[in-house]
């Protein structure tokens, strides 16, 4: 399961993006609303964990965004040290699925993310496909051809994004971007995960689905237009 954490005390995001780490989510995080923003709108997250008074724009504003512009069905548990009951539904009017108010015991975070997904889980699309190549993003699990594949945590998210923009070109700063955020390694490192992720992927098989384009980026399609 994949979660976005939008929140700007370092603090608890760090305590809350190690927590879940432990206990098997994917995070990735942001500590702004805009960034928050392009993250939920632009990748493929099970859950939003929410706070309201975010800088740039607030957690309200993020959430009606994703609702109303993006159409985007996300569920998102809302965090805020604002416990009104203005506050709280004014959250729920806005799109979110739960109101937590902190400060919280992060069993209660982890125990009411669970309940959220065990609602909504089957209600989304769940997989994605590329030709005989299909992702299921419920349990991680890969396979083309029917055969299952094993790829490493940063490998998953890499496909995930060349599946979701498939047959588009994917520009290597985007790829970065989706990987590292702004603290991105040298040169060769998106380069080595692309040979990593294209000799799971491709090599047992007859066809490519992973191609370069030179200068630009990478696509995954059935068939290649590179010259």
């Amino acid at each position: 399961m994949r979660i976005l954490v939008i929140e700007d005390n370092r603090d608890i995001l760090a305590n809350v993006l190690d927590y879940l780490q432990l206990r098997g989510f994917t995070v990735d995080c942001a500590q702004d609303g805009l960034s928050g923003l392009h993250l939920a709108s632009s990748g493929h997250y099970d859950l939003i964990v929410l706070d309201i008074m975010l800088p740039g724009i607030n957690g309200y504003q993020v959430c009606k965004r994703l609702r109303e512009d993006g159409q985007n069905e996300v569920p998102i548990l809302m965090l805020t040290a604002r416990d009104a009951l203005d506050d709280r539904l004014q959250g729920l009017n806005v799109g979110a699925d739960d109101y937590l108010i902190k400060p919280f015991a992060l069993a209660e975070l982890v125990a009411r993310i669970e309940a959220i997904l065990r609602r909504t889980r089957g209600a989304r699309k769940r997989q994605l496909k590329v030709a005989d190549l299909l992702y299921d993003l419920d349990t991680l699990h890969v396979t083309r051809a029917n055969q299952p594949l094993r790829l490493n945590p940063t490998g998953l998210k890499l496909l995930a994004v060349l599946m979701q923009k498939s047959p588009a070109v994917v520009r290597r700063e985007v790829l970065e971007e989706a990987l590292w955020g702004e603290d991105c390694p040298d040169s060769d490192s998106l380069r080595s995960h692309i040979h990593q992720l294209r000799q799971v992927i491709d090599k047992p098989f007859a066809s490519e689905l992973l191609h370069t384009q030179h200068g630009i980026g990478y696509r995954l399609a059935e068939e290649s237009d590179d010259v």
